[in-house]
């Protein structure tokens, strides 16, 4: 897809609207609702982490160098997926928050729908996906008190260091290009610089100037209807 063809404008600009008006809407809720609605949000999430490559095996189309949720975004649905669930949610959401946001952003701006069959289905679950991984660490924030510890940069830093170690000798292995270890993405993002192996340091640059500007926005106070953490 075209970055600001048509088709683009048109898809973010109903991302954006749809994340703008849930946010705002969101805050007139009860507690008890807020808790249903994020609930409701993993259920669907966690539906596509397993139904996707499920059905991808089940057509016989199924590739270890593609079909495996070890991309970023896919790391952050599975996380976004089971938070709402888990009774000690803050060591997720310490990484989630900043994963998610990142995650959500890039592809909804920069989209690169690689398993893309021509089906309305899969066009529609990859909007969704990363809507909800930015909305869901943003909801936490906002709505259950949750905010990241203040060594939580250091360590999703040091984590997402650890996925390259692991992550770029498998793609080698079974030529792959998990969270574009390989070769950049084939999409116009401003964030790719150079070839590889030198746009991954760029990348390193980006994503420590994200964190440290995602950690400073989470210090925005939301005190009103706040809802317990369970």
């Amino acid at each position: 897809m075209d970055i600001m063809s048509a088709e683009w404008i048109r898809n973010t600009a109903i991302s954006i609207a749809i994340i703008v008006v849930f946010l705002l809407s969101a805050r007139r809720l009860t507690p008890k609702q807020k808790t249903v609605v994020l609930n409701s949000m993993g259920v669907v999430l966690f539906l596509t982490c397993i139904y996707n490559p499920l059905h991808t095996y089940m057509s016989g189309n199924f590739s270890l160098a593609v079909d495996l949720p070890l991309h970023l975004c896919g790391i952050s649905a599975f996380i976004c997926s089971i938070i709402p669930f888990v009774k000690n949610k803050q060591g997720l959401f310490d990484f989630v928050f900043y994963t998610g946001i990142i995650g959500g952003v890039m592809g909804i701006l920069t989209p690169q729908m690689s398993d893309y069959d021509g089906s309305f289905y899969v066009y529609f679950v990859y909007y969704i996906r990363h809507v909800f991984i930015f909305i869901i660490p943003i909801f936490m924030l906002q709505n259950f008190g949750l905010k990241p510890r203040k060594k939580s940069m250091v360590r999703t830093f040091l984590i997402l260091n650890l996925l390259l170690v692991v992550l770029m000798p498998f793609n080698f292995y079974i030529g792959g290009n998990y969270m574009y270890l390989a070769e950049p993405p084939q999409v116009n993002n401003p964030l790719v610089i150079g070839e590889w192996p030198y746009y991954i340091f760029w990348f390193e640059v980006f994503v420590v100037l994200l964190l440290v500007l995602l950690y400073n926005l989470s210090k925005i106070s939301f005190k009103k209807n706040v809802c317990p953490t369970v």
